[in-house]
């Protein structure tokens, strides 16, 4: 692959597609289809916006993968709607959106718009895995920071993290991480261990902020740097810091397998370049007509056919 990948982290666009588009845009026969039309006026500007030669909308196949469980049981705990035996447990997801998942899907499907998930892994480890295979440059683009993991500017690989919709963009290169968060993009993903993330279920180490988490990798350099200067009476710990990663010495043995993305999920073999007409031109008629995708799919459209 050459040219320009971009990298949808596709649940986190609709879903803010879903909170920033009134209900109040439904399809003919009532049903809500703000998720569907934000997401498409999304790519739409994304297309227009930043040119990607291709794309690929990733989705969470599993977005509570067990082995990730196993390890910390809490993780994503809070948002599990109901828990499944030999499938992933379902998640808390707004009554008038969920119908709005297929939709999404068969549309994208529709166009010609390479849509991958890979079972037993997060949208997050497809991302990982494009991103680490791709031979040109990369834009992820994500309301996720825990993203921010693959950020490389020896690579081309940038997060674009949306701040209003996609028109209000937070181009995250390595200086704007050094700028906000004191490491690069390699650092974010000890940074976020050691900070914690409640918003994931993950407890970090207790005691351990951004800002001093920040202050202990610049000091020691990594993970393992800071966990071997705890065994070291000479390096420059606080006595409290010292007890703090003690204690937090089995959930650090295991975080790094939970925080840091896959990079080597089994892709499938899909052919990521940016449609310039539409795959399936009935099947999308149809869709435009049943769920009412009016001006939102024909701007997209326009866009993918220049």
């Amino acid at each position: 692959m050459t040219g320009r990948l971009m990298l949808l982290d596709t649940a986190s666009l609709y879903f803010r597609a879903y909170f920033g588009v009134p209900d109040s845009v439904r399809a003919p026969d009532g049903t809500p289809v703000n998720a569907v039309r934000g997401l498409l006026d999304f790519i739409d500007r994304l297309v227009k916006d930043h040119r990607p030669t291709h794309l690929v909308a990733c989705m969470d196949a599993d977005w509570r993968p067990k082995w990730r469980v196993e390890l910390i049981p809490t993780y994503k705990a809070h948002r599990v709607a109901e828990e499944h035996t030999g499938a992933p447990d379902a998640e808390e997801v707004p009554d008038t959106l969920a119908p709005q998942v297929p939709v999404i899907e068969s549309v994208l499907d529709a166009i010609g718009i390479a849509r991958v998930g890979v079972a037993d892994y997060e949208a997050d480890d497809v991302i990982g895995t494009f991103t680490a295979r791709a031979a040109g440059p990369v834009d992820i683009v994500t309301g996720d920071r825990d993203l921010y993991q693959l950020v490389d500017d020896g690579r081309g690989v940038r997060v674009l993290y949306p701040l209003k919709g996609v028109g209000t963009l937070q181009v995250t290169d390595e200086a704007v991480l050094r700028e906000k968060y004191g490491v690069d993009g390699r650092g974010y993903a000890d940074l976020a261990l050691l900070r914690g993330d409640p918003s994931d279920g993950l407890p970090g180490v207790p005691g351990i902020g951004e800002k001093t988490a920040a202050k202990l990798l610049a000091e020691f350099g990594d993970l393992a740097g800071i966990m071997a200067a705890v065994d070291d009476p000479k390096a420059k710990l606080t006595p409290s810091q010292r007890k703090r990663l003690t204690e937090a010495r089995p959930y650090v043995a295991v975080a790094p397998e939970v925080v840091r993305v896959a990079g080597d999920v089994p892709l499938p073999d899909v052919d990521t370049a940016l449609p310039g007409a539409p795959r399936d031109p009935a099947g999308l008629d149809e869709l435009a007509a049943r769920w009412g995708l009016g001006s939102s799919l024909q701007r997209l459209l326009t866009t993918l056919s220049v």
